[in-house]
């Protein structure tokens, strides 16, 4: 594939974003909100795809018949009761078929997002305007954000300060926040976000 040509057509369309505000003080400050704004807008497209692609009272059915059958299972488990244990090693092929419904249901919003998804983060890693920025944050909500989690995931650069995040690491805590906030307000009931 010609990345130059994927460029060619998503700069015009994002760079914009990525200007749209601008700090003197801060070089980064317009990378920031569109960072944030392109993580709203991919929040909502998978949290639109989880709604009209998985039957959201099926898939909080299937949850409550697994969560019943690991309740069954442990108590069989504790009380030693052969035959309670027999009964539940019979029922666990009805187990595993309803968790294969469950994981198939989760998928099919995947399989539709995730091309255009590698599309945007490919353009994100590969533009100068973002893949410079980071953000700096204040001690506490470095560690209460598990910012140190994120940094074994991927490298720190050179000249970030300790206490930020590049661009990655803000663009999932912004996914992340507004993913819950779609699904709140989109009224999904339960699964993968």
């Amino acid at each position: 594939m010609d990345f130059s040509i994927l460029n060619q057509v998503l700069n015009p369309i994002l760079n914009p974003l990525l200007t749209l505000v601008s700090d003197p003080n801060n070089p980064f400050f317009g990378a920031i909100i569109g960072v944030f704004i392109i993580a709203t807008v991919v929040a909502f497209v998978i949290t639109v795809a989880n709604k009209l692609l998985v039957d959201q009272d099926r898939l909080q059915f299937l949850q409550k018949e697994m969560k019943g059958f690991q309740q069954d299972m442990m108590a069989a488990q504790k009380s030693g009761d052969p035959k309670a244990m027999a009964d539940m090693q019979k029922k666990q092929t009805e187990f595993m078929s309803l968790q294969k419904e469950m994981m198939f249901n989760s998928f099919k919003p995947m399989i539709v997002t995730f091309v255009p998804i590698i599309i945007i983060f490919y353009w994100m890693g590969g533009n100068p305007l973002i893949n410079q920025m980071w953000l700096n944050l204040p001690t506490f909500a470095y560690y209460v954000l598990l910012v140190p989690i994120f940094h074994t995931f991927y490298h720190q650069s050179a000249g970030v300060p300790v206490v930020a995040i590049e661009w990655l690491g803000w663009y999932i805590l912004c996914s992340f926040a507004m993913s819950l906030i779609w699904r709140k307000l989109l009224g999904l009931k339960g699964g993968a976000m």
